[in-house]
């Protein structure tokens, strides 16, 4: 059985550009559509990729909760709401198994942070763990019947989460989870995890377990029926992806075509959090537009790390202005740089001196200076994990191409790896330089590394050859061993930043619309550390301002897959906020500029206006240990508490027309084990079509136990012509007015408020229902 990362996207069992894979929209972007059909057809879209590249189980979705938002992979999770990312982490688990690829909910559990992640210990609370962290997973394992979960990393509570009796209870004594417990990569550290519930160690073959589990079944440590049980349920895996004999699989039965969904998905998940009018634009309307941002040119589809994947081709923001606005002259300013480190070199720059062809030549060399491998490449970023390639035997790895520049200018020709890199331009040594890791974190330094460069003028038009010779630094471990990622190619532009700031302004000011691009990159939202501040990278705040200052008439573009500060975001015509947007996300953003779509997010997290504001904000552990002292008050739960106003609370977003919603009606009483109706009328009061989200949220001041001031218990979309109008019904659980006491599930008798509205700081609408014992 083969297994590949990604949540957005499948790898497959290579990470390189000749064999591409479907880019799809950021976790929280996805997250933002508040829609279950999305999510479900995101696992769709997902399962047939994974076929396509003969991937029998998909690791994801990742659904930790955004507890912090310096989490560093906040962008590939759901929300800071337990509710909101049960719900859309079960559509998305249903959505895959539906095409009879497996399904795998990570990281379980409580891993919301990165720093010291292999080693941190997270002391919570027994009720936070039930009501939040385990929440988000129980309807993926109940109600979707995952196939796997994967164990995290992390300890909770004193005990590494591969040996934790969490394994076993809840997940399966009360879940009834049958299926395969998969480690996170490397995160079983001995044989002592096969007396728990954990059923695969990764990676394979040997790890930790192999002769060292054979000896402790045959001195008696580890029962021989808990290998049994592993076994069977691997070999019940096996079944049902079709790769046991006697079983067959099945090909995809709900096909989506996977890059029409990205675009619609992105565009699904925007949240349109301001607008004065400006929005949307007739095409005809403007005949100049000023497209400004580092980002709106090598925009953030997807965030750093495991979960990367390499798109056959990704459409730039620009590119889908020009595309969505065809008559009018569209120009790009820099800005303010936000790339940091080494970008490739485009491939339509590249000739490969051994074929003709666009590309590159690489060779493997050993310590005599032999070849002892050859490949031909389409791309300056290399990634080796797997395959064929002679890694571990490595010696000097050789890449040569000649490289023709679209411009004339001084550049930085530079590399990002672990280890020293000498390059050779037509046939003189520039420069020699060696990096090291920052940290010991291996992962971190592999799929974040640092770079050097050096500087070059070249001529629009000049060929250049370029040779370069890289030797890899030694890595420890048996997870890293055959693993090896180097990429060539251009440093940030170094030049002086006011002169881009000023140029930048000046286009603005001559234009009938801007469209200035903002956001960060793989080196702020990443696998492998956590983020330090919230701010933008580089001097984009500065860029804006006087972007703004020198005109108005300005959309701001959020290309983050998480909350970053905008202290000037009062000054925009309208902020549109586009995560990590997937290949189409050019595509996307076009139309929803021009209201061919309209945007459909909802926040699934609190955004601040300050770093300083968030109430939970702590990521970093102390003498080992993460402190989840906030208890239930996560999210937006926090900030009530905290009383302190966001730039944009949890459940907000704009659309393109006008909504009403009246008629409350609620069950009088529920009982335990049975579920409160709530009904609306919603009504298009608006002259377009549009989507608007029904929220429930339920409070009770008056409780025998502490309780957030209001939490989400359900929430349905629905999507209305202008004038329109529709009874929309939610059906809540009982369950969602319990909480964990004792060790059990207690239902206070008594009266719960129910809130309806469009965010959890917009709710006119109220009524009451009784629990019953």
């Amino acid at each position: 059985m083969l297994f590949s990362d990604g949540p957005s996207g499948v790898r497959g069992e290579f990470w390189d550009e000749r064999d591409p894979s479907l880019n799809l929209p950021s976790g929280t972007a996805l997250a933002a559509t508040w829609d279950l059909e999305v999510a479900r057809r995101y696992g769709h879209a997902s399962a047939v990729e994974a076929r396509r590249k003969g991937v029998d189980v998909v690791l994801g979705p990742t659904i930790n909760l955004h507890r912090s938002p310096l989490g560093g992979r906040h962008f590939e999770a759901f929300s800071e709401d337990p509710v909101l990312t049960a719900d859309l982490a079960a559509a998305y688990v249903t959505g895959v198994q539906e095409n009879g690829v497996g399904a795998t909910p990570k990281h379980y559990v409580a891993n919301d942070f990165e720093t010291e992640r292999f080693t941190a210990d997270v002391v919570v609370g027994d009720r936070a763990l039930r009501e939040l962290y385990l929440l988000a997973f129980e309807k993926s394992v109940v109600e979707a019947r995952a196939w796997l979960v994967m164990s995290a990393y992390n300890s909770v509570n004193g005990t590494t989460a591969t040996e934790n009796d969490l394994l076993e209870t809840p997940l399966n004594s009360e879940w009834g989870f049958d299926g395969v417990v998969i480690s996170d990569w490397t995160a079983v550290r001995s044989v002592d995890s096969a007396r728990a519930s954990q059923d695969l160690v990764m990676p394979g073959p040997v790890g930790p377990w192999g002769d060292a589990l054979v000896a402790a079944v045959r001195d008696g440590s580890v029962d021989r029926a808990d290998v049994d049980r592993k076994v069977l349920r691997l070999l019940r895996l096996a079944a049902r992806v079709g790769a046991l004999e006697g079983f067959e699989g099945t090909d995809p039965v709900h096909v989506e075509d996977g890059v029409a969904f990205a675009r619609e998905a992105e565009a699904a998940g925007a949240v349109l959090v301001a607008n004065d009018g400006l929005l949307p634009v007739a095409p005809g309307s403007v005949r100049r537009i000023a497209v400004v941002g580092d980002n709106a040119d090598r925009a953030r589809t997807q965030g750093g790390g495991s979960a990367t994947v390499v798109p056959e081709s990704v459409v730039s923001p620009v590119e889908g202005v020009r595309a969505a606005f065809p008559d009018a002259e569209v120009t790009w300013s820099v800005g303010a740089v936000v790339q940091e480190g080494v970008a490739e070199l485009p491939l339509a720059e590249l000739t490969n001196p051994a074929t003709g062809e666009p590309g590159v030549h690489v060779r493997f060399l050993d310590e005599a200076g032999d070849e002892i491998f050859a490949e031909e490449r389409r791309a300056t970023a290399l990634v080796y994990l797997g395959g064929d390639a002679p890694v571990e035997r490595l010696h000097e790895l050789e890449v040569s191409t000649t490289w023709t520049p679209a411009s004339s200018g001084r550049v930085r020709l530079g590399f990002a790896s672990i280890g020293e890199a000498t390059f050779v331009v037509d046939g003189e040594e520039l420069f020699t330089a060696r990096t090291e890791a920052d940290g010991d974190e291996l992962g971190a330094a592999l799929l974040a590394p640092p770079s050097e460069s050096h500087p070059l003028d070249v001529e629009a038009g000049r060929p250049v050859e370029l040779v370069i010779r890289y030797r890899r630094a030694e890595t420890s471990g048996e997870a890293f061993a055959g693993t090896m990622m180097f990429t060539a190619g251009l440093d940030a532009d170094d030049t002086d930043p006011q002169q881009l700031i000023d140029e930048a302004a000046a286009a603005a000011a001559d234009a009938d619309l801007v469209v200035l691009v903002v956001g960060t990159n793989s080196k702020v939202e990443s696998e492998g550390f956590d983020r330090s501040t919230l701010a933008l990278p580089g001097r984009q705040d500065d860029l804006a301002r006087a972007v703004l200052a020198a005109n108005p008439r300005t959309v701001a573009v959020v290309n983050a897959g998480s909350p970053v500060e905008l202290p000037w975001r009062d000054e925009a015509a309208a902020v549109l906020l586009t995560w990590f947007g997937g290949q189409e996300y050019g595509h996307a953003l076009g139309d929803l500029l021009v209201g061919d779509a309209e945007p459909g997010g909802r926040l699934p997290t609190t955004w601040p206006a300050a770093t300083a504001d968030v109430p939970v904000l702590d990521v970093t552990p102390v003498d080992g240990t993460v402190r989840y002292d906030e208890g239930i008050h996560v999210g937006y739960r926090a900030w009530l508490r905290a009383d302190v106003e966001p730039a944009w609370p949890f459940g907000h977003g704009l659309g393109y027309t006008s909504w009403r919603q009246s008629g409350l009606e609620v069950s009088d009483t529920v009982a335990e084990g049975g579920a409160v109706t709530i009904t609306v009328q919603v009504e298009n009061t608006g002259a377009r079509a549009g989507k608007h989200v029904v929220q429930v949220y339920a409070s009770r001041p008056d409780s025998v136990v502490e309780r957030p001031a209001l939490w989400l218990v359900g929430f349905r979309p629905v999507e209305l012509a202008a004038g329109g109008s529709a009874v929309v019904t939610v059906e809540v659980a009982a369950r969602a007015f319990a909480d964990w006491r004792d060790g059990a599930w207690a239902h206070e008798p008594g009266e719960f408020t129910l809130h309806v509205g469009t965010s959890v700081a917009e709710l006119p609408l109220t009524a009451t229902t009784v629990l019953t014992a």
